[in-house]
This record gives structure tokens, sequence and C-alpha cells, in this order.
């Protein structure tokens, strides 16, 4: 089994299919269909699960299930991510294992999960009119303030 390392290849598992469990969220991209070279395995988990200690043994925890189970579950000719979860910190390895193994033949036998609509870069009120009141001019007078409100 190797390894993913590049950015490029991460960012390409993310558009394929992705099922998410307690302990982690698998994303699964097949290469091209005459690649049938051994599936290649990345991990990765986000600041929100912990510091860099849960971090890396939250990781930890994800390559040894890879490196357990993966030769028997994951098949040739595929990319897979596997982005750790605050409770694969917690959940028993036992329990990882299940989901894990629950996983990859979900992915075989086609349950996926649907592709989530992703944020337009920039803001997603861009444009559009504010709903928000707007507020007096503080360098006016009182009279003038009183005539910003009746408008």
């Amino acid at each position: 089994m190797l390894r993913l390392k590049k950015r490029s290849e991460f960012l390409t598992a993310a558009k394929g299919v992705r099922l998410s469990r307690r302990g982690f969220v698998l994303q699964a991209v097949r290469r091209l269909p005459e690649d049938d070279k051994p599936a290649r395995v990345g991990f990765t988990v986000t600041k929100k699960v912990g510091n860099a200690v849960v971090r890396n043994r939250v990781k930890r925890r994800l390559r040894e299930l890879a490196r357990l189970h993966g030769p028997d579950h994951l098949s040739n000719g595929w990319d897979y991510v596997l982005i750790g979860k605050l409770g694969g910190l917690h959940l028993p390895f036992e329990g990882m294992i299940a989901d894990f193994k629950g996983c990859t033949r979900d992915l075989a036998r086609g349950k996926t999960e649907p592709q989530r609509k992703r944020r337009p870069k920039g803001g997603s009120d861009r444009g559009q009119k504010s709903n928000k009141p707007t507020r007096p001019d503080p360098g006016a007078g009182p009279k003038e303030q009183s005539a910003q409100k009746s408008h």
C-alpha cells in the first residue's frame, strides 16, 4: 500500500466519493481505469480536532488501521484519504475497525453520501442588499439625525 503525499493528490481524492463514520471520513477516487497499481492512502486531521498531540494520536490510529486492514479491503487502482475526527481518539480500536470495514463494503456496493455543496470563495453575501438598518451619521447634529430616522 502506497501513500498520498502531495496536496494535488488529496484535492483529487476530495472530488470523489465520501463516506462518513464516527471516527473518520473516507474519501475515495478511482484513478485511470487502466491503472491497476496498489491502492494509495493519505491521512489528514484538521486543527479543529485539537492540538498537535491530539492530531498525531488520531493520525497514528488511522495509519495503523490502514496498515492492518487496508490490504484486505482497499481496491487496487483507487486513491483513499482518511480524515480523522475527534471520535477517532476516543472510539475503541475495534469500533474503528468495524467502521472501516463497513465503509469499504459500502463503497464497493456504491452506497455513498451525496456530494456536499461548496460555498463560493470570498463570501456568499457579496452583492446582496443588506437588511440591516442604517445608523445615523455620528457627525450630524440632532436635527439632521431626526431627519435621517424619518426616512
